[in-house]
């Protein structure tokens, strides 16, 4: 393939988990403008003040998702969404101290950070 579209070619496990990787932030994206407990959860999760960490978290999630879709600079990116999706684990379990996912836990956020470990591994330079 040539110039870019190698980068979303589906055949190619390492581009599944880039994209899986970076859409997925998508939702976090919206749901930040959509739902209305977000900010509550920001107040719970003692980010002060709220709505400007709310807004920093979008925006970050913005350009990690651009990033990741459009391979740029991926095993450097990835790194910076596991750090990301750890620091919004560690909330969420600060605030619900729960693990399952479906009730709210973190364990979601944690499989979604080593996602983007393994990412980062499979991309680093050699």
């Amino acid at each position: 393939m040539s110039g870019y579209l190698h980068n979303f070619d589906l055949t190619d496990g390492v581009n599944i988990l880039r994209l899986m990787c970076g859409l997925f932030l998508i939702p976090h994206i919206v749901g930040k403008f959509t739902e209305p407990a977000t900010l509550n959860f920001f107040k719970a999760a003692k980010f002060n003040p709220p709505a400007t960490w709310m807004y920093i978290s979008a925006t970050i999630e913005t350009l990690l998702t651009i990033a990741l879709v459009f391979a740029i600079y991926t095993p450097y990116v990835a790194i910076v969404t596991a750090f990301h999706l750890f620091v919004a684990g560690a909330a969420t379990y600060k605030v619900t101290r729960k693990w399952i996912w479906v009730i709210g836990g973190a364990e979601y956020c944690v499989f979604w950070m080593l996602s983007c470990i393994a990412l980062a591994v499979l991309t680093w330079p050699k």
